[in-house]
């Protein structure tokens, strides 16, 4: 039996013939020991799950489409949101009369909600299943957007950031933990799940550049609150508040393995290394993405001279995350490639800064979204392959709840930072953010290798 050591105190026991099995030993020791029979190759896992897609009927395939359908719809709404703030920034600034440090605030709130809807999530779904938490957040993104809508005072608005994120941060736990939980093709899924939210940051900055130009320009929080509710309704519809393990037996999916320990899944999670520095790594990434499709409005406006419609370059670079978690959905797996990407990802951020061209620098922001594009579902696919079984959709939530509150953190430094430096600091903070991303997959790789 090999036995190879994935963080301190947690070890993955390798046998070579052995079908897989999970075993959680504890003692009275501060180490604990998580082994994992697999055999040496994945042809069993294979085998398994090709005989249960095979033994799916018709009707339990249109399901699964159904219910894949519906959690992409979560992620849309998720992606709405995030590329809403940009081209509303500069009219938030102007109605309230406000400096770059405290219209930030607006991400602080939306940080503190997405991190307590994270932590929510370890203890809820254990209490409340898939569905009814699930549902829970998305009804939550309606009572923010409804309070959004009114323009009401600035710290009533920011509170609604603050609700609205704790939304965030159920809905995107539980969307990614459903799909790492698939056994028919679990990794094109992540890819296309995130390329959804992608599609929804695309689409929103379109409508919230012609509001941000109106008078009534909080009425874009009325369509934004037309999605979620919309999105509300879906999920009562199909998943029916049932927990994960009913869903997926619905689709003729058997549950996952089940760990023997007496502990709590929080308490397992929390004892994972590897979890939280998937969690930190996405962070990151996050914060870089929402810094870049944010603040670029503003910068476009007030350093390259654009005028109103500067709102579509938002839209430019949300298109381009898009595109590339389809396009670059083949390189899902190759580190090499990825430490590639953060590179160029750089280069161009330098484009933008040292080359005082509008045009160009639209074009070179939609490249760096193609870039960073597969970055989220490569390390979300790697989660699900190096974590056991039983503990996946707890931390795939935890990283993704976690990780959302990157786009409010880092896009918060940027204004914190901004207002004592002006908006032409945006770009050499990218750049900066983005080899942060380098040095962490140079970091992770040396661990792992």
């Amino acid at each position: 039996m090999q036995t190879t050591t994935i963080s301190e105190g947690h070890t993955i026991s390798q046998h070579p013939t052995v079908a897989p099995q999970y075993n959680l030993k504890e003692n009275d020791k501060p180490n604990e020991r998580i082994e994992i029979r697999v055999e040496s190759s994945a042809s069993v896992s294979r085998a398994a799950s090709a005989s249960d897609l095979n033994a799916q009927s018709k009707r339990q395939r249109l399901r699964a489409r159904v219910q894949f359908a519906t959690v992409c719809g979560s992620m849309y709404l998720i992606g709405w949101n995030d590329g809403t703030t940009g081209p509303l920034l500069p009219r938030i600034q102007k109605v309230y009369g406000l400096n770059f440090a405290v219209v930030s605030l607006i991400f602080v709130f939306a940080s503190l909600g997405c991190l307590s809807g994270a932590f929510a999530n370890l203890y809820l779904d254990s209490r409340l299943g898939f569905g009814k938490v699930i549902v829970l957040g998305s009804i939550i993104q309606v009572i923010a957007y409804t309070i959004q809508a009114g323009a009401l005072p600035f710290p009533a608005f920011v509170l609604g950031y603050a609700i609205n994120g704790f939304g965030i941060g159920l809905q995107d736990a539980q969307s990614n933990g459903y799909v790492g939980s698939l056994k028919d093709n679990p990794e094109v899924k992540m890819a296309i799940l995130h390329a959804v939210y992608g599609a929804g940051a695309l689409s929103s900055p379109l409508v919230a550049t012609q509001f941000a130009q109106l008078p009534h320009w909080s009425f874009h929080y009325l369509c934004s609150l037309g999605v979620a509710f919309v999105n509300t309704v879906m999920l009562i519809a199909v998943f029916r508040l049932k927990t994960q393990d009913e869903c997926l037996a619905q689709i003729g999916q058997q549950a996952g393995e089940k760990g023997t320990s007496e502990k709590s899944q929080f308490s397992q999670i929390i004892r994972l290394r590897e979890v939280h520095l998937l969690a930190f790594f996405l962070l990151v990434l996050v914060g870089v993405e929402v810094m870049m499709g944010g603040w670029m409005v503003t910068y476009t406006i007030d350093v390259r001279g654009g005028g109103p419609s500067s709102g579509y370059i938002s839209s430019g670079f949300w298109g381009g995350l898009m595109t590339g978690r389809i396009v670059l959905l083949s390189q899902v797996g190759e580190r090499r490639v990825l430490f590639i990407y953060s590179i160029l990802a750089i280069g161009l951020e330098l484009v933008v800064w040292l080359v005082p061209s509008l045009i160009g620098g639209g074009v070179a922001i939609s490249i760096v979204g193609v870039i960073l594009g597969p970055m989220y579902p490569i390390a979300m696919n790697h989660a699900v392959r190096i974590l056991p079984e039983w503990l996946v959709t707890g931390s795939v939530g935890w990283m993704a709840g976690f990780g959302q509150a990157g786009s409010a953190l880092l896009p918060f430094l940027t204004g914190t930072i901004a207002s004592k430096t002006g908006i032409k600091s945006l770009q050499p903070l990218c750049s900066h953010f983005d080899d942060g991303v380098h040095d962490h997959l140079m970091g992770f790789s040396a661990e792992n290798s």
